[in-house]
C-alpha cells in the first residue's frame, strides 16, 4: 500500500470523522437556524428567508432574479437551500430546490491499493480554502464558519465566492428585411456563480453552482491542485509515465462525484418523476424516411437509472403551472460520463429515492439509518413509492495522468445541468416586441 503525505492525511481525516460519527450528526451544519437538514414543509415557504449573512440574491442583466440561502456542513461542505427563480414577467419567485449539495466524491485507485470517500472519510469539509479577490472577479467573498474546525486558524474562512459571469450568446435570431438588410436579434447571457474550494490531500476541488438568466442550473466539480508525487510507482496499464523517460508512472484513478437534490418545485416536495425514451424505426413500406416516437414512463417507485441515447428524465411540479397551463418541471441533463463499475453505488447514473432524513451521502453515509438501512444509495432503492423524490446524480471521471498535469494540474470538470421545461410560458429572455408570438401564429 502506498504511503504518502496526502494519504496519511486522508487516513487521519477518516479516523477523526469516524470518531465524530459515533456521537451522531448533531454538528453536521453551521449556518442560519433555518438552514438545517431538509424537512417536508407543511405549506409553501417564502424563498430565501434567512439572515442577510446567509442570503444570496442576484438580479441578472436579462431581468432574472435568483434567490437562495446557504450553509456549511462538516462533511458535505457548501449546501444551498431554498433556491428560487424569478424571471421577468413573473409576479413572485418560483421555488425550485429545497436543498442542493455534494453527496460524495469516491476515489478508487486503478491498482486496487486504496479507495477513498473524500466527503465522509477524508475531511473534505475541513479543507475549505481561503480565496483572494483575483479568483472572485467582480464578486464578494463571504466568510464561512467551519463547524468544529480541526485547525482553529481555519475556523472562519473567507472561502465562498458569489459573482456573475458572461457566458456568451443566450439567443440569436435573424430577420431579413424588405430593403434587403438583416435585422439581428441577440442577447449575451449572464450567470450567477457560487463556488468554494476544498483541499483533500494533494487535490483541490472547486464546487461550482451556476444559475443562468434563462433558468438553467449547472452543477460542476473541478479537480485541480497537484498529482501526488508519492504515487509515481504504477505499472503499465495502471498508470502513465510522468517526467523524463518511463520511470515515474502516476497511478490512474477515478473521481466519482455524487450530488443530492431535494426538489421543492412551487413550494411543494410532492413532485413527480418521468422518464422519456425515443425509438427510431426504419422507413415503413413505401416510405422514404425513418420515424421517431417518444414515450413517457411515469416513475412511481424508487429507481436506479442509467442514461441511454435519447433518454431523459424530468421532475414535475404537482403544485404549480406556467401561464400556458403546463406543469412546471426541470429536466436532468447529465454531462460527460466515465462510469466506474467497481461498486454497486457507482453502477448507475441516477438514483431516485423517497426522502428519508438519514440518507445524506451516496456512500459511507454518516447518519445511522438503523438496522438494515444500508450505508450507500444503492441500498435505498427498495421499491418504496415516490411521494417526495430525492435525486442523486453520479458523474464519473477516469483520471489517466499526462505530462500537462504538472505543475499545477489544470482543472478537469465533471457535472450536469438542470434545464427548465415549461417553467415559463416562453423564453424568459424574450424581447418585448416578440412577447405575442406564443404558439402558432393566427
Amino acid at each position: 500500500m502506498h504511503v504518502t503525505r496526502a494519504r496519511r492525511a486522508r487516513r487521519q481525516a477518516a479516523a477523526l470523522l469516524g470518531a465524530a460519527a459515533v456521537t451522531g450528526a448533531a454538528a453536521l451544519a453551521a449556518g442560519p437556524a433555518n438552514a438545517a437538514a431538509p424537512k417536508t414543509p407543511a405549506a409553501p415557504a417564502a424563498p430565501a428567508d434567512c439572515s442577510a449573512a446567509y442570503k444570496i440574491e442576484q438580479t441578472l442583466s436579462g431581468g432574472t432574479t435568483w434567490r437562495m440561502c446557504w450553509h456549511y456542513e462538516t462533511a458535505a461542505g457548501l449546501v444551498l437551500d431554498k433556491i428560487s427563480y424569478q424571471p421577468k414577467g413573473e409576479a413572485a419567485p418560483i421555488p425550485v430546490l429545497t436543498t442542493a449539495k455534494l453527496a460524495q466524491i469516491h476515489v478508487p485507485y486503478d491498482d486496487g491499493s486504496v479507495e477513498y470517500d473524500d466527503l465522509t472519510g477524508a475531511g473534505f469539509g475541513q479543507g475549505l480554502m481561503p480565496m483572494n479577490a483575483a479568483e472572485c472577479p467582480g464578486g464578494t467573498i463571504k466568510t464561512v464558519k467551519v463547524p468544529e474546525a480541526w485547525d482553529p486558524e481555519l475556523a472562519n474562512v473567507k472561502g465562498l465566492c458569489v459573482t456573475t459571469k458572461a457566458r456568451g450568446h443566450a439567443y440569436r435570431m435573424s430577420e431579413f428585411q424588405e430593403n434587403g438588410g438583416v435585422k439581428i436579434r441577440q442577447a449575451q447571457g449572464k450567470d450567477l456563480l457560487v463556488y468554494a474550494v476544498n483541499q483533500v490531500g494533494w487535490y483541490e476541488y472547486i464546487t461550482e453552482w451556476r444559475f443562468q438568466d434563462d433558468g438553467t442550473i449547472q452543477a460542476n466539480v473541478g479537480a485541480t491542485g497537484s498529482l501526488s508525487p508519492g504515487d509515481y510507482d504504477a505499472g503499465d496499464g495502471r498508470g502513465w509515465p510522468i517526467g523524463k523517460g518511463a520511470k515515474d508512472y502516476a497511478t490512474s484513478h477515478s473521481h466519482n462525484v455524487f450530488w443530492r437534490l431535494n426538489f421543492g418545485l412551487d413550494g411543494s416536495p410532492k413532485a413527480k418523476v418521468e422518464q422519456y425514451d425515443s425509438k427510431i424505426s426504419p422507413p415503413a413500406r413505401g416510405g422514404t424516411t425513418p420515424t421517431n416516437k417518444t414515450t413517457r414512463t411515469k416513475v412511481t417507485k424508487e429507481l436506479a437509472a442509467n442514461a441511454k441515447t435519447m433518454r431523459w428524465w424530468r421532475v414535475v411540479s404537482t403544485a404549480g403551472k406556467n401561464k400556458d397551463g403546463h406543469a412546471r418541471s426541470y429536466e436532468i441533463v447529465p454531462g460527460a460520463q466515465a462510469k466506474y463499475s467497481g461498486r454497486p453505488f457507482t453502477k448507475n447514473d441516477l438514483f431516485f429515492t423517497n426522502y428519508k432524513k438519514c440518507e445524506q451521502f451516496a456512500s459511507n453515509n454518516i447518519p445511522n439509518c438503523g438496522a438494515g438501512g444500508g450505508k450507500s444509495v444503492d441500498k435505498w432503492v427498495n421499491g418504496q413509492t415516490l411521494t417526495h423524490p430525492i435525486v442523486w446524480v453520479n458523474m464519473g471521471f477516469h483520471h489517466v495522468a499526462r505530462d500537462e498535469d504538472q505543475q499545477p494540474m489544470p482543472v478537469h470538470w465533471q457535472g450536469f445541468s438542470l434545464a427548465p421545461r415549461d417553467v415559463t410560458a416562453m423564453n424568459p429572455l424574450t424581447p418585448a416586441d416578440l412577447a405575442d408570438q406564443n404558439g402558432q401564429p393566427e
